[in-house]
């Protein structure tokens, strides 16, 4: 699930007691939860909170809602904190994932980006991946992202840390794919941001698409532990393959 800011919503709280009770063992696979009034009370909270928390976790693919029966928890719950940190590739496929082709893959300084959204210190190195994903022979979107200084990394999520290093040659994935993989009972959170504009020259030319060509730019910041690990930037021009939104108040 989608989580940003420092400070977090009564609704999102509650959707994490739930789905850490699910994981837990308390709502186990294939049992059905309480009704409404009576989960409402034993979590002491009111019922258009929970409504909207159940929500979340029917989208989120926790729960299923059976007519005559009621919301049931699903045999193969997503794990905990990675229900829609997925890697662009797979989210834009209708069904086998995009191909993903390296474009640069290099160690940079911060940026005014890196700066504001990865925390990242003057002169710090970040590794910076630039990839463009296609498929059926046409490009459908340009990835850049950048993953947190080696030392944020070894301290936060040495998983992530260790599977860059041993990736730092492969042009065939995604440093999002890379941080899925090795993210496993790691609780991640994310937050994403969808802006209007236009490719221009040079992503125009790498998406070989016209420079007027308008488009939609995603920018996304992942955490581990509340702190960023992950800040990428996703271009998709008219006509990419549909992107799923969620979207929070």
């Amino acid at each position: 699930m989608a989580v940003g800011g420092q400070q977090r919503r009564p609704v999102v709280v509650l959707y994490e007691r739930i789905a850490d009770a699910i994981h837990d063992g308390t709502y186990p696979p294939g049992s059905t939860l309480p009704s409404e009034p009576r989960l409402a009370s034993e979590l002491g909270v009111s019922r258009p909170a929970l409504r909207e928390a159940l929500l979340l976790l029917q989208e989120d693919g926790l729960l299923t809602v059976r007519r005559g029966v009621g919301r049931t928890v699903n045999d193969r719950p997503p794990r905990r904190g990675f229900e829609h940190i997925q890697p662009l590739e797979e989210q834009l496929s209708a069904g086998a994932p995009l191909r993903v082709r390296a474009l640069l893959r290099a160690v940079e300084e911060p940026t005014d980006f890196t700066t504001q959204h990865l925390l990242a210190p003057a002169r710090a190195e970040l590794r910076f991946w630039e990839s463009l994903l296609s498929g059926e022979g046409a490009a459908a979107a340009l990835s850049q992202e950048w993953a947190a200084p080696d030392d944020v990394l070894d301290r936060v999520h040495p998983a992530f840390a260790q599977a860059l290093r041993g990736t730092v040659t492969d042009d065939r994935t995604s440093m999002l794919a890379v941080l899925a993989g090795a993210s496993r009972g790691v609780p991640l959170t994310a937050h994403s941001g969808v802006t209007a504009t236009v490719l221009g020259q040079r992503r125009g030319a790498q998406l070989n698409r016209p420079a007027d060509t308008p488009a939609v730019l995603v920018t996304q910041v992942v955490r581990a532990e509340d702190v960023p690990v992950l800040a990428a930037k996703h271009m998709l021009p008219t006509g990419a393959p549909a992107l799923p939104v969620l979207q929070s108040n």
